[in-house]
């Protein structure tokens, strides 16, 4: 029991339905944030519900023991003012998050998965616990977005303290499209494990949609809508080509049946999304981006200095007034000054106004630019955006003008706002003749922008072999690192510039040198597919076997890209083919993922483990099943993958090419003793599976094989049984022929 007392005077309300209250709360003595949900009618004051109070407090006694790693914890109540205090999630609800971010695919399966977890645990305690008021907003995220379901077990102290019907509470929280069609239709039977399901599958769609369900329709419209098994728009689902997501649909599909009894349960749910979610291993191989480095300031052509490739790495310049006022001015001819003679009062004025010697810059008017130095204008001035007179020259390649500008004392160093020096852009047009001149006059060859990059690195991304020579002649240090913790020989190697790469490594640049993601240049090349560059720091001695951040090392790289000379190279100079990365995947995992099969055969021809456990016990044998890339089962079974080899949750191979329906992975599995009545930790076989997916050649192939059908899975139900269910009548007559021509005089009992 809490008081109000107990928690900080700073109680900080949060969105909430049209029933009762939230607060976010400090407790005083633990210093740990909840949440207190209050109710209306159980404030204090002479119209205080002391019936629903102490119903409430029993409620709560209930769901405080009710404890799972994706339930919202409960730990009491308060009694002043009256309501449950319970965990506060950071991340708030999950109808907030779809509403205001674009999730990605994989956070999308993994909210699914988790909150049919949450809801598998309530319906398998004893008795199930329903929820019947499943919906986004009663799904939480926490600050990592992992799911945690609120407000489960309320239903019946709801129903008592609010006088008032399911259907019309419903519709005052804009809930009703969540509530199962047999609630709506007044339905005699008491709700059931079923209810949930149909919430869940709306839930599933609003989550691979991002939308509303029945957004901006009337509630008669919804109403005789789903009364007449009318559901979302299936359309609107974008799958990007992911068969997981066309097999998600699927099951949103029979999630929302109008019939209660063809839904999937809870655990039939959990354990498919288990299966059908599993993360990818080359989710720690995401692509390594490195955008062309190129300044975004105002060049001699008055407007911005595009990247060859359309993208760039630096600030951007200001938006501001006085920015597109110089930049105007840029535009606009000299026409009243004497190309002779400036005289003094013109010489002043020009003190403070940089816009002059600038333009005369631009324009290439080296008299004028002679004339103006003369008069005593300040070299170094800059413009908007930190330009100077020196750095536009660069920029426009005038070796005269950027001569009479270091004769005048131009500061052969001074940065514009990104950093950016002379030299820096001497290392994006690549003129060796102004890199010399530059660094006569005392440049600094190592000056970093704001990024940490150095005119080397900028030479290197460019190819400009001439400036990298004139860089490295005056002690330039190759082994400089940038904000990500590149090196210019990472730059060259991403770019495939082998010269530049043997040239580096000739001045010292250490080729174990590693980015923040413990990357080296020979993981950049690779990763990048640059041959040349792999062959050249391989025959100068690097590491073959160095990992980064997620243990991959360069042949992980090579076989996720596909390189297969790559992969052999790698090999040849001592790659070790069993290396496990941080999730347990070896090279022959993730060329099995591919479908790569000449890869595969090269490994094992080097004798990778073709049975090597990986992240969730899976073997190469079962991701290569589980993605359909039946060439590479048959090959990997012909190298002597186990076909019987089971997973952590107890799939084989042959479960999951039921799963997937693949008829050749099954030919393939069988044909080298696939054991075709195995269990999977639900007690459930691969006939089970096939009868659950309504796969008549599935099921005919596994009967020949000599499937049992009097095998029961751990619910006690027999494929057969299993088919009456869920009223498949062409299953059920297949299953029973062959039990009658298998025992014709075995009574069948339904």
């Amino acid at each position: 029991m809490f008081s109000k007392g107990d928690f900080e005077e700073d109680w900080c309300p949060l969105p909430t339905g049209a029933f009762g209250q939230v607060f976010r709360v400090r407790h005083k003595r633990w210093r740990t944030i909840y949440v207190v949900k209050c109710f209306p009618g159980l404030q204090p004051g002479p119209t205080l519900d002391r019936t629903a109070l102490g119903l409430l407090r029993e409620e709560a006694a209930k769901l405080e023991r009710v404890k799972f790693q994706h339930l919202v914890s409960v730990y009491g109540v308060c009694d002043s003012p009256a309501g449950i205090v319970m965990e506060h999630m950071a991340g708030g609800s999950l109808e907030k998050t779809l509403a205001t971010h674009q999730m990605a695919w994989q956070l999308k399966s993994r909210i699914i998965r988790e909150t049919s977890l949450a809801m598998n645990f309530l319906h398998g305690l004893q008795p199930p616990l329903l929820h019947l008021k499943l919906k986004p907003g009663n799904i939480l995220l926490d600050a990592h977005l992992h799911v945690k379901v609120s407000d489960f077990g309320l239903f019946k102290w709801e129903e008592v303290s609010s006088k008032t019907p399911y259907a019309e509470r419903s519709a005052l929280t804009h809930s009703l499209v969540y509530v199962a069609p047999e609630l709506l239709l007044q339905s005699i039977n008491p709700p059931g494990t079923k209810c949930d399901v149909y919430s869940f599958g709306v839930i599933m769609w609003e989550i691979l949609t991002q939308k509303k369900a029945y957004a901006g329709a009337s509630l008669g419209t919804v109403l005789a809508g789903m009364a007449a098994g009318k559901r979302p728009c299936l359309d609107l689902i974008c799958d990007d080509g992911l068969g997981e997501c066309q097999q998600v649909i699927d099951l949103v599909k029979r999630c929302w049946d109008q019939d209660p009894k063809r839904r999937p349960g809870f655990t039939d749910i959990s354990m498919e999304l288990e299966m059908l979610l599993i993360q990818s291993p080359v989710v720690d191989l995401k692509k390594e981006h490195l955008a062309r480095k190129t300044s975004l300031r105002p060049g001699f052509s008055g407007g911005r200095e595009s990247a060859k490739d359309g993208s760039a790495l630096s600030q951007g310049i200001s938006s501001s007034d006085d920015q597109e006022s110089f930049q105007s001015s840029l535009q606009n001819p000299v026409t009243s000054v004497d190309s002779s003679v400036v005289s003094e009062e013109a010489g002043k004025s020009c003190e403070n106004a940089p816009g002059l010697l600038h333009r005369m810059v631009i324009e290439g008017n080296p008299e004028m630019v002679a004339a103006l130095l003369r008069q005593g204008v300040d070299v170094d001035q800059k413009a908007p955006g930190g330009l100077t007179a020196l750095i536009l020259a660069v920029q426009k390649r005038s070796l005269e003008i950027i001569s009479l500008l270091l004769q005048h004392g131009a500061d052969a160093g001074l940065p514009d706002h990104d950093g950016w020096t002379p030299l820096h852009f001497t290392g994006q047009n690549g003129d060796d003749r102004i890199a010399r001149l530059l660094l006569d006059h005392k440049a600094e060859v190592d000056a970093q922008e704001l990024d940490g990059w150095t005119p080397l690195h900028l030479a290197s991304q460019n190819n400009f072999e001439s400036v990298v020579r004139v860089l490295l002649s005056r002690q330039a240090n190759v082994n400089v690192q940038e904000s990500d913790g590149r090196t210019a020989l990472h730059v060259a190697a991403y770019c495939g510039q082998v010269r530049l790469v043997k040239m580096l490594v000739s001045q010292g640049a250490d080729m174990e040198k590693k980015q923040k993601n413990l990357r080296t240049p020979l993981h950049v090349a690779v990763g990048k597919g640059k041959f040349r560059v792999v062959q050249y720091l391989l025959k100068s001695g690097a590491a073959v076997n160095c990992l980064d951040q997620n243990l991959c090392s360069p042949l992980h790289l090579a076989v996720s890209k596909g390189k297969f000379l790559i992969c052999e190279m790698l090999v040849r100079y001592g790659a070790h083919v069993d290396l496990p990365t941080d999730k347990g995947w070896t090279p022959l995992h993730l060329a099995s993922l591919r479908g790569d099969v000449e890869i595969v055969r090269l490994l094992v021809d080097h004798h990778a483990q073709v049975n090597a456990r990986g992240s969730l016990g899976w073997t190469p044998l079962h991701l290569a099943m589980r993605y359909g890339k039946e060439s590479a089962v048959s090959e990997l079974l012909m190298c002597g993958a186990d076909p019987n080899a089971v997973v952590d949750s107890g799939w084989a191979p042959l479960h999951l090419a039921v799963q997937q329906g693949s008829l050749p992975g099954i030919m393939h599995l069988l044909a080298h003793k696939a054991e075709v009545n195995c269990k999977n930790q639900a007690g459930r076989t691969p006939t089970h599976l096939a009868v659950l997916k309504g796969n008549v050649p599935v099921i005919q192939m596994l009967l020949q094989a000599g499937a049992l059908l009097e095998t029961e899975d751990d619910a006690g139900c027999s494929p057969l049984q299993l088919a009456v269910r869920s009223q498949m009548q062409n299953i059920v007559d297949l299953l029973l022929s062959k039990d009658s021509a298998d025992a014709p005089q075995k009574e069948i009992f339904l």
